[in-house]
């Protein structure tokens, strides 16, 4: 098999060095160059055309955010960003994955060397997943082509059968005999020629104005003015909540919440509850991320926050998230340190979880693009149990169709959607 060709980017020749070789360790990566700034690295892609790139995202002359809009237009193909722990790496490592990055790195530590293999291995598995996903991506087009130009062919079978089939003669009708009128009566004729001499005034037909039934007023549902949703009531913006939207979401997450929360209008009467896999610092990036272009309040969850409509909490990165009941009924958050489920802290199965005693509520989960099936098993148990709704994106535009097509495959989805179609669908499940 001829390994896949990689560009690796950064501004340090010794960070060049580590990522060079730790992508080498698998003989399934070839670094065939590397690239010093953005703008070095889209000459490069340009001109070598490899399958996948490593990108720094603080860099001079061109930074990586820069260097990614560039690539994304004229030449797409996977990018994986290396970002530092700085604030302003991690703003813009939002921006990047919003902006079509497939995921990110965290530079690794030169202080510990095995804090250097685990950023290897992640970064190989990154790869790896990259290349499936692309390949996957490539096959599912090609069978949709093979179906629309089957759909095509037969459309075009049925047009020349029809041809084939009509009558090559056109029949002639005969023209329907010319109705004469009957002779008047002698009596019409008299009262006709007293009307022509004026003797008689004419006798206009008269016209029935019937008054029109009164229309049926609309309803709520039938009125086109009507909102799609019901707007949070005042107990509910105390937190007295009766609905609640639980969305999970892993690699390709920060461009789907964008893509649906920016189309759930304010005022929505639940809260949405996320976990998005990414590390501690980052999350609380994301949260003010999505925020700016939300009609949600979109905050990340604080330990003992009390839930709100229209508002939105992201998990903390490295923390477990859970809904809880508390004594006076209202909702909080419990936040926890305990072990990874499912490899990943926070994990959806915890979130979706804890759900599950809260039948007082009105639940609504969602799995969206991700690497694995985290959230895949208690969204099951959900289902079962009779949960209001479940949501799955659809593969035709997951960046990776793993925790979605884990739930499709347990037969627990009720809704599957494009990403373009979600937020519509969960609008119209709070109604």
């Amino acid at each position: 098999m001829t390994p896949y060709k990689v560009i690796v980017v950064d501004d340090s020749a010794f960070m060049r060095k580590i990522f060079s070789d730790l992508i080498e360790k698998d003989p399934a990566f070839q670094v065939i160059d590397t690239a010093v700034n953005g703008r070095d690295a889209v000459e490069k892609i340009t001109r070598l055309k490899p399958d996948i790139v490593t990108m720094d995202v603080e860099m001079p002359e061109m930074n990586g955010l820069e260097a990614l809009k560039l690539i994304m237009a004229e030449y797409p193909l996977p990018v994986i960003m290396l970002s530092g722990i700085n604030e302003e790496g991690m703003k813009e490592t939002i921006i990047a994955l919003e902006s079509g990055a497939f995921d990110f790195i965290r530079k690794p530590s030169l202080t510990y060397s095995q804090h250097i293999e685990q950023v290897g291995d992640a970064l190989l598995e990154q790869l790896k997943a990259a290349m499936s996903a692309r390949e996957r991506r490539a096959a599912f087009k090609a069978e949709e082509q093979k179906k629309q130009q089957k759909q095509q062919q037969n459309t075009e079978d049925l047009t020349t059968l029809t041809a084939a089939s009509a009558p090559s003669k056109v029949r002639r009708t005969k023209p329907e005999p010319v109705k004469r009128q009957a002779p008047l009566s002698k009596k019409t004729e008299a009262a006709a020629k007293r009307q022509e001499n004026g003797l008689e005034p004419k006798r206009e037909k008269l016209v029935s104005f019937m008054p029109k039934p009164p229309q049926k007023p609309l309803t709520v549902e039938e009125s086109p003015a009507a909102p799609a949703y019901a707007p949070a009531s005042s107990h509910e913006q105390r937190g007295d909540i009766h609905q609640i939207v639980a969305i999970g979401c892993s690699t390709g997450g920060p461009r789907a919440l964008k893509a649906v929360l920016e189309k759930i209008p304010a005022g929505l009467s639940a809260p949405v509850v996320i976990v998005q896999h990414m590390p501690p610092n980052f999350t609380k990036s994301l949260a003010q991320r999505l925020n700016s272009f939300s009609g949600l309040e979109v905050t990340e969850a604080e330990h003992g926050m009390v839930l709100k409509a229209g508002c939105a909490y992201v998990a903390p990165g490295g923390k477990h998230m859970r809904v809880a009941q508390s004594a006076g009924g209202r909702y909080t958050f419990m936040l926890s340190e305990d072990e990874p489920v499912n490899g990943h802290r926070p994990s959806v199965d915890v979130l979706f979880e804890s759900l599950l005693p809260l039948s007082g509520l009105k639940r609504h989960a969602v799995l969206m693009t991700g690497m694995g099936s985290d959230g895949a098993r208690m969204m099951k148990r959900l289902y079962d149990s009779g949960v209001n709704s479940t949501f799955a994106e659809s593969e035709e535009t997951c960046v990776v169709y793993g925790m979605p097509r884990s739930a499709v495959e347990l037969h627990c989805v009720s809704h599957v959607l494009p990403l373009q179609e979600i937020a519509a669908g969960l609008v119209r499940a709070v109604k």
